[in-house]
Formats: C-alpha cells, sequence, structure tokens
C-alpha cells in the first residue's frame, strides 16, 4: 500500500423506523497505530484469516472500537480494509454499543457528532493518513447523514478543532434526501415502469396536484391508496425481482441451520437444498450473513467484545432513533457552493428512493449543466445514464438495472464508476 492511495471510511447504520445501508469516508492507506496520553486509543486488532474463508486473507484487515462518548459508554466498532473503513453507526447497529441506557439513544444529528468524533480519534490514533483526500459516502437513509458529516467536517476546518481533514468531496447512493420529495416521485416512477394504468395515474395526479406524500384531500388519498394496493406485493428494492419477505426471518428449522453455518464456516459449497434456503432470493445473502456474524469464532476472530452485543442484526430496528433531520438539499446546496466534489447515483429500478426524485431535488439546486445526459459505458455495454453540473463538480448518474442500493446489484459497474469519478475521469 502506499501512503497516497485513498481510504474509504463507511458506516453502516439502523434505526427503529427504517433500515439504513452503508456510509463511507474516505481518507488514507495502511496503518500505523500511536497510542497518545491526551486520548483514548482506539483498540484495534489486525485479522489475518476469518471462518469461511481457506488461508490467509488476501487483504488487509484491521477491526476496532473508538469511543465516541465518554459519559455514556459509546463504543463505535470499525473495519479498516485496504482503503475502505466501515463503521457501525449509530450505537446498536452490527457491532457498536454503549455501557449506558442512555448512550444506546441516537439521532441522525447525534449520529454525525459522533461520527466526527471518530474520525477525529481515528486520525489521531493513524496520523499516516491525515493528510490523505478524504471522501464521505453511504447509501440509502445515509443520504441524511453523508451530505450533513460533509459539512460538519467543513466547518470543523473552519475552528481550532485539531486534526484538519483533507476533505475532497462526497458519494451517496439512492439517497434518502428529502422525505416529501423522495415520496412525491414513487408514483410517477410506478407509472413510468408500466406497473400502474394511464387512468390510475392520471386521476392521482389530478386529485393530488402531483403532491402524493401527504395527500390533503379524500380523493386523493383514495387515489394513493388504490395505488398502494396495486402494488403491494412489488418488491420496493427492485420491482423485477421476487418479493420473498419470508426470508426476513431467520431460518426457522434448527437442524437446517446448523447445517448451513458448518456448510459456510467450513467453506463447503451450499446445498441447493429448498428445505435450508431459497437462493433464488436476494435475501438469502443477508439470511446467510446473519448466520456468519452470530457465530463465536467469527467474533472472535473480528476481535469483538464478550457480552457487549447480543444477536447481529442487518436491520436493528430496536434502536431508540430519532430522525431529526427531514431533508438535506440545503447541505447539498452549500456544499456546492463551496465547491466540493459530489457524485450522486441511483439504481433505476428502485421504487424506494426512485430516480425521478433524486432528480427533482437535484434540479431545485439550480446548477448550471456542464454535461448533458448521456449513456456511460462499462466493457463496451450501457451500464447507465448521466449528467455533470456546474463545471463537474456534481455528477448524477443511473445504474441500469440496479435496485436499492446499487452496488448490491451490479457490483462491478458502481466499481468502475467510483474509480471513474475519485480519478477525476468523466464516465
Amino acid at each position: 500500500m502506499r501512503e497516497e492511495a485513498r481510504t474509504m471510511v463507511a458506516t453502516r447504520s439502523t434505526t427503529s423506523r427504517r433500515c439504513l445501508t452503508w456510509w463511507w469516508l474516505a481518507c488514507c492507506c495502511f496503518v500505523s497505530w500511536v497510542a497518545s496520553s491526551s486520548w483514548t486509543a482506539a483498540a484495534c486488532v489486525a485479522v489475518t484469516s476469518l471462518p469461511g474463508f481457506d488461508g490467509p486473507l488476501p487483504f488487509s484487515l484491521e477491526t476496532g472500537y473508538v469511543e465516541v462518548n465518554e459519559s455514556t459508554g459509546v463504543q463505535l466498532f470499525y473495519y479498516f480494509v485496504s482503503n475502505i473503513i466501515f463503521v457501525d453507526s449509530p450505537v446498536g447497529a452490527g457491532f457498536s454499543y454503549a455501557a449506558t441506557e442512555e448512550g444506546s439513544k441516537s439521532s441522525d444529528t447525534n449520529a454525525v457528532k459522533q461520527l466526527l468524533i471518530f474520525l477525529r480519534k481515528w486520525l489521531h490514533d493513524h496520523p499516516r493518513f491525515s493528510l490523505n483526500p478524504l471522501y464521505i459516502g453511504g447509501d440509502s437513509y445515509s443520504g441524511m447523514i453523508v451530505p450533513t458529516l460533509t459539512l460538519a467536517i467543513d466547518e470543523s476546518n473552519g475552528s481550532e478543532e485539531k486534526p484538519f481533514f483533507n476533505l475532497k468531496g462526497y458519494i451517496a447512493g439512492n439517497p434518502v434526501t428529502d422525505y416529501k420529495i423522495d415520496e412525491d416521485g414513487r408514483i410517477p416512477f410506478l407509472h413510468g415502469m408500466g406497473l400502474i394504468s394511464d387512468e390510475l395515474y392520471e386521476h392521482a395526479k389530478e386529485t393530488c396536484g402531483e403532491k402524493y406524500s401527504a395527500p390533503s384531500n379524500a380523493q386523493c388519498a383514495h387515489s394513493v391508496q388504490a395505488i398502494n394496493d396495486c402494488t403491494k406485493d412489488i418488491n420496493r428494492g427492485h420491482i423485477l425481482e421476487p418479493l420473498c419477505e419470508e426470508l426476513q426471518s431467520p431460518i426457522h428449522n434448527t437442524a437446517a441451520r446448523d447445517v448451513m453455518s458448518r456448510l459456510m464456516l467450513e467453506s463447503r459449497p451450499a446445498a441447493a437444498d429448498d428445505d435450508i434456503i431459497i437462493f433464488e432470493c436476494r435475501k438469502a445473502s443477508r439470511v446467510l450473513l446473519k448466520i456468519w456474524a452470530n457465530d463465536e469464532t467469527v467474533r472472535e476472530s473480528l476481535g469483538v467484545q464478550k457480552g457487549t452485543v447480543g444477536e447481529w442484526k442487518r436491520c436493528n430496528r430496536d434502536i431508540d432513533y430519532n430522525s431529526d433531520v427531514r431533508s438535506t438539499v440545503e447541505y447539498h446546496l452549500t456544499l456546492m457552493r463551496k465547491g466540493y466534489r459530489a457524485i450522486i447515483y441511483s439504481g433505476d429500478h428502485d421504487s424506494r428512493v426512485p430516480s425521478i426524485s433524486t432528480q427533482a431535488w437535484i434540479r431545485l439546486l439550480n446548477l448550471s449543466i456542464a454535461d448533458d445526459w448521456r449513456p456511460w459505458y462499462v466493457d463496451g455495454q450501457v451500464a447507465g445514464f448521466t449528467r455533470s453540473y456546474a463545471s463537474n463538480n456534481l455528477t448524477y448518474a443511473t445504474v441500469k438495472g440496479a435496485g436499492h442500493t446499487a452496488a448490491e446489484y451490479k457490483p462491478k459497474e458502481c466499481q468502475e464508476m467510483f474509480a471513474r469519478w475519485i480519478s477525476g475521469t468523466p464516465l
């Protein structure tokens, strides 16, 4: 690894209202750990092997905890993989925990404050990376956190707080941005995808005045309900995929669960047994992840402290969380005016945060178009469509065939998109 290499810091996050996905912060390169008397040094572990993978890991992995609130004992767990740091945030997500009941409560604002403290402490204990370019990023609900945190870091640079962050920009995928705008784009998206009739759409459009998030009259409410009833069995994350809601629950058959756990941890091919799991459903991998993450051998390998977290959940809906940021449109506008680079992207089959909604709030920024709508390619094939604004400070892109979130469906295309953007190469 070279020090010049960029590092991603990402955060995994969950609330009682919804399942949050990844936040990223991009910074630096390989680790040099330094303790300090003025700070509580991060407790970190070098992970060289993991159950389910034969031989040593082909990449560098450090895990650890950073205390971000001494009075309530909030410890954020992180993974540092080559150029990426993933942070389990807010407290209660992943392996992050609090020593007190008060510390287990969180909000958008509080999560941002804790992540800022995390970054300060992590860079203080890893000073080798302090001058490297820093990017903030994430997907889904992290759309409420990424621009808020990016602006908080910018404001920190203008204060006396140390260290100084070499902040360059941010990334947001399928981002929740403004509750009203996001919801208002859902019905036009469903109509455009041929999932509701022209008559149903036109009646809703007329009675609601294109504002569907909070029906203002009985006719509008009736139209919205009719649309919801019509599409209730559609997979909102990806409208072309099966719903597979039954896979949200763990595998109930104890014997099947034990077999699957053994197969995973022994690196053997999993049997195609429908009694064990339905592999055609994308959520199958999430069930497997839950089995793996709750294995004691895995936890020991990752350096997870015993007794801190009970059952690992991909979406911990029991977190006491307050969504106190309702819109981040103004945050984006402020960051654009300050000259930070950004890329916003959408899976074009996502009806949770439709591309129509994302493009709607981008238009509110009133930025001049630098490079108009055109296809972008990977391996000679159209990977999506893109447009750049304001002398290329902001790039918007769709990912063709992807859902919520895009990288889960099209990892190759998203990796290529990110690599081009961060290097300054047009998509």
